[in-house]
């Protein structure tokens, strides 16, 4: 897909806001914008998830906003929309994962089949993608960050690729693709700076992949 002049908006949590990134610019949106060409719209907000909490977590208000109330407040028009998100739900939702056949947005599965509708219908001509999460320093963990039992990351990853390809979404597997592992030492403090959020090299190499899928996936 060629992407000069097209405009691209991108809806995810901290680290599509960029907050490890170095300077706006080294951010992965804005990388990717400047190697293709088009005119990209970032909506990460730091925090977020894609499945509602059922009580308040966050120290701020704007971090329990979830990625499906946030597409109302997405530019009516876009040539492509990318999805990037998940690893909250992990790290600090208070929901289930649930199964495929949801329908509750309180649970994982139901909010992605949720957000996949919602972004289809306001976005009916778009290209939609989605990003799996990356790996991370406590990926294995069963208990998360607030104190409620889960399952390891790569069970959202899953989760991910398995409401993807019942929608015909195409996925950027970066969690079997990034080369980003920081549960190597080497590997967190080359692609890292705590062990989740990319630094700029980790910026970089999300957005060569990026590149590399919309020239020759889409």
């Amino acid at each position: 897909m060629d992407l000069q002049g097209k405009k691209v908006l991108f809806l995810g949590d901290s680290i599509t806001y960029g907050s490890r990134a170095s300077a706006p610019e080294f951010r992965y949106v804005d990388r990717f914008g400047a190697k293709t060409g088009a005119t990209v719209k970032n909506y990460g907000i730091g925090g977020t998830r894609i499945a509602p909490v059922h009580h308040s977590l966050s120290a701020k208000p704007e971090w329990d906003q979830t990625f499906l109330s946030r597409v109302d407040e997405m530019d009516a028009d876009a040539d492509a929309v990318v999805v990037f998100g998940g690893t909250n739900d992990f790290g600090h939702g208070d929901g289930v994962i649930g199964s495929f056949n949801d329908t509750d947005e309180y649970t994982f599965y139901g909010a992605l089949h949720a957000l996949v509708k919602k972004l289809m219908t306001k976005y009916p001509a778009a290209r939609l993608v989605f990003l799996t999460p990356l790996h991370r320093t406590s990926e294995l963990v069963t208990v998360n960050e607030v104190g409620l039992p889960t399952p390891p990351l790569v069970e959202y990853v899953k989760a991910i690729r398995e409401i993807a390809d019942y929608y015909s979404i195409p996925v950027l597997d970066l969690w079997s693709i990034s080369g980003i592992f920081p549960r190597d030492e080497q590997n967190y403090k080359l692609y890292t700076s705590d062990g989740l959020h990319p630094n700029d090299l980790g910026m970089e190499r999300i957005a060569h992949l990026l590149c590399q899928f919309f020239r020759n996936v889409l």
